[in-house]
């Protein structure tokens, strides 16, 4: 028995259907695509790579004379001993700019909304440029030399905007009522922010950290702008010493005629790969903890 008229789809029901279901296609496959590359990318590095990945690689210097000898020792530390002057650097500054954008100007002055929209501009651009500036202002002007310090602060300024920004929406996301109520109770504004409004936000807060920790990890063109070296056979011993970071050193072997260069660097890719997976997991653990405590 068929249904009555009045039940039956229209021709522009039934076309919108058809519609909604190809756009399902559409973005089904896009993101199976997606999914797909990326295991292809990291099966094909894993295959290549792991077979390297032991003690003798981490802990031996790199050569691009011995592919089989070679290992990750100098461009692993220069690695971590950037990430780390880095975030040193970012965290106190980032946190200040943001509370004070945040908290202490929430009337957003003519000049608090045009350092806002800079703040946001120098987030999207490129990271080359940060490293034409870290050599304008940190190698030439103030002399540092192509040092490790002068690679920590160039990727510092570049991380800034994105430690700032995050810190920002993490500040705003805290409910008014919080601030009011320490108010309230006789709390000064810096008493407020430390006790009510910081620990609210630490977990986004955090959360920024992380990402600038891991974007500062990865990045290659600004250090090599500012003077990293391809090939490091040294441990750095102060702020001033040369150094070479994973990525770079990465570059380098892919360059190398040899396929055992290749397989090193496929080798030096998980240990990156490993590093930024162990600093995600660390921010997850980080924000479960806050989250449970708040």
């Amino acid at each position: 028995m068929s249904s009555p008229a009045f039940l039956q789809p229209s021709a522009h029901t039934k076309r919108r259907r058809r519609q909604d279901r190809v756009f399902q296609f559409l973005c089904l496959f896009a993101a199976v695509a997606a999914v797909a590359i990326l295991v292809t990318l990291i099966t094909k590095v894993v295959a290549d790579g792991a077979p390297r990945v032991n003690w003798h690689f981490v802990s031996e210097f790199p050569s691009r004379i011995f592919p089989k000898k070679a290992g990750i020792l100098s461009p692993l530390a220069g690695s971590v001993a950037v990430m780390v002057l880095t975030i040193l650097f970012v965290v106190p500054v980032g946190i200040a700019a943001a509370i004070y954008l945040q908290e202490f100007n929430y009337r957003k002055g003519p000049l608090v909304r045009f350092i806002q929209v800079n703040i946001g501009n120098l987030a999207g651009v490129p990271s080359i440029v940060f490293g034409m500036l870290g050599l304008s202002l940190f190698v030439t002007a103030m002399h540092l030399g192509k040092s490790i310090l002068t690679g920590a602060l160039t990727m510092g300024i570049l991380v800034l905007p994105m430690v700032i920004l995050v810190t920002q929406e993490a500040l705003k996301a805290v409910p008014n009522s919080y601030r009011e109520a320490s108010l309230a109770l006789g709390s000064t504004q810096w008493q407020t922010i430390q006790k009510a409004v910081l620990p609210r936000a630490m977990p986004g807060i955090l959360t920024g950290i992380i990402l600038a920790a891991s974007r500062a990890i990865g990045e290659t063109a600004p250090l090599i702008v500012v003077g990293a070296v391809g090939l490091v056979t040294f441990l750095p011993d102060s702020l001033q010493s040369r150094y070479t970071v994973l990525p770079l050193q990465i570059l380098d072997w892919i360059g190398q005629p040899r396929e055992d260069f290749r397989i090193a660097a496929a080798a030096a890719i998980l240990v990156l790969m490993g590093m930024l997976i162990v600093l995600n997991s660390v921010a997850i653990f980080i924000r479960a903890r806050y989250q449970s405590k708040v």
